[in-house]
């Protein structure tokens, strides 16, 4: 197919026609006896959930080798990592949005471009990276103020932070980096790396927190150092696997550029300088129109949910302690969905670069049918085990009991939390509805959960898990604006061709 053929066919399916009609039963069955969706589902969604559950068990162990050190010092580590959160949702909004781009070029068989958004992607991040880096080195203690008003929870923390902002630097190209490998897809060699990274942490935190092995007993510092330590060894592992990922035998640049031989260009990732550089002002205003909503949506919702810590923080040292805790267990419940929503991106953005748009539609629907069963399972899962994991992290009976209470509030809330994390995270972003995305979640987050947050915590001196719940109101709120507005399929859109 030609140059003109393609945006001919591209121009025609604009607006597709409507994915025909199917009962809920119909849907159900059909999704899950569609062996090539569910393979493609699975080639990248497994990948993604293994890496992120090995991540969230070194963040339990890391919780629970803190806990032993006392309330005071689990809630100040949990609050210094509210401050790498936001931090951290500003490197996703810049790298989710340059996997947008990535994802639909790939699928359009643009390798040019692909490596023009890893050059930006990278050079973007960094700047993030130094920008947080400066305070948390320079005023650690007004960044800890922020958060708590106890004077324990932040002289810890002030020893924390001071360290572990060196790997903030190492984080963002690490994100830049294993994103990319996923649009392309290679999305099971960050797998090998995140287990690297893992071992050396948990080596270096049972060394440094306790002083064995002959080390000095550091203890927080020495959970600073080790995560340090895992960020520099995740970095050099993934710049050397990434310089070796090859160009499909089928890959082509795109039909408008002079045919280049594979062999020439044999790895999608290596390159002059020029190739990282290279943006012209077409492909610098398709970045930018597509990542800075993200980054904003990103931005805005951690520093929105990071005020949700700001109110937790004045209920007290054992209300953040259980928040804490059970965070950790949210993420372990929650990894299969960092797998798909990744996977619903990915997929989506192929299939929408490469002009197959009713396909995109039908697989969309999909991937909303596997969320919610998904959700039911786990929800039975987490009510049969919320006492054993929680008597895990030997925290008392007072924070254990606020707790389980949590996770009773979190089963409640689980399908539309998940939902709305395949729709904005996965089907909008996509084809680039990335506005709507910003506002979907800001206004979730700003409208609904911040003033409950406060209001509950503050003013009606509410239990913790009360709080929790009043904050979780904002997810049933995004979920019917997300799908009223997958409903209107502006998200159908092949961003690829238009640059």
């Amino acid at each position: 197919m030609n140059s003109a053929d393609f945006n001919k066919q591209n121009n025609s399916e604009a607006v597709p026609a409507a994915v025909k009609r199917r009962s809920p039963a119909a849907l159900v069955r059909e999704t899950f006896t569609d062996s090539f969706f569910i393979g493609k589902v699975l080639t990248i969604a497994l990948p993604v959930a293994l890496q992120n559950l090995l991540n969230t068990v070194t963040n339990m162990i890391d919780t629970i080798m803190i806990g032993s050190l006392g309330a005071s010092t689990i809630a100040a580590v949990g609050l210094a990592n509210k401050y790498f959160f936001v931090f951290g949702l500003l490197v996703f909004g810049i790298c989710s949005g340059s996997g947008v781009l990535s994802a639909q070029f790939y699928g359009n068989r643009d390798l040019a471009n692909i490596r023009r958004v890893l050059g930006l992607a990278v050079i973007m991040a960094s700047i993030g990276a130094v920008l947080f880096m400066a305070p948390g080195f320079f005023a650690p203690g007004v960044v800890m103020r922020i958060f708590t008003t106890s004077p324990d929870a932040q002289a810890i923390g002030v020893k924390y932070l001071r360290i572990v902002v060196f790997s903030y630097w190492f984080m963002a190209v690490n994100v830049a980096m294993v994103q990319m490998m996923r649009t392309v897809g290679s999305a099971q060699a960050p797998v090998f790396t995140s287990i690297l990274a893992i071992a050396v942490n948990i080596v270096l935190n049972y060394m440094l927190i306790f002083g064995h092995f002959g080390a000095p007993r550091l203890g927080v510092e020495g959970a600073a150092l080790a995560t340090l330590a895992a960020r520099v060894a995740e970095f050099i592992a993934l710049l050397i696997v990434m310089l070796r990922i090859k160009v499909p035998h089928d890959f082509s640049e795109d039909t408008e550029r002079p045919k280049v031989r594979i062999e020439e260009k044999a790895y999608i990732f290596r390159g002059s300088l020029g190739d990282f550089i290279g943006w012209n002002r077409r492909f610098l205003s398709s970045f930018f129109s597509t990542s800075v909503p993200v980054i904003l949506n990103e931005f805005m919702w951690g520093l929105g949910t990071t005020l949700y810590s700001v109110a937790y923080g004045r209920m007290g040292d054992n209300a953040v302690a259980a928040i804490t805790i059970s965070s950790t267990i949210e993420e372990l419940m929650m990894v299969l969905w960092f797998g798909l929503s990744a996977a619903t991106s990915v997929i989506l953005g192929n299939e929408l670069g490469a002009g197959r748009l009713k396909e995109a539609e039908d697989h969309a629907a999909k991937f909303c049918v596997v969320s919610v069963v998904m959700s039911l399972a786990v929800m039975v899962l987490l009510f049969l085990i919320r006492r054993p994991i929680t008597a895990l992290f030997a925290v008392g009976p007072e924070v254990e009991e606020l707790v389980v209470r949590i996770l009773n509030v979190l089963i409640i809330v689980f399908i539309p939390k998940m939902l709305n994390n395949i729709i904005v995270v996965g089907i909008l972003r996509a084809g680039g509805d990335t506005r709507w995305c910003l506002f979907i979640d800001t206004s979730g987050v700003w409208l609904v959960g911040v003033p409950l947050a406060f209001l509950g915590a503050l003013v009606w001196h509410l239990p913790i898990y009360i709080v929790f719940f009043l904050v979780c109101i904002e997810e049933i709120y995004k979920m019917f604006f997300g799908l009223w507005r997958v409903s209107r399929k502006k998200w159908l859109r092949n961003i690829a061709i238009e640059v």
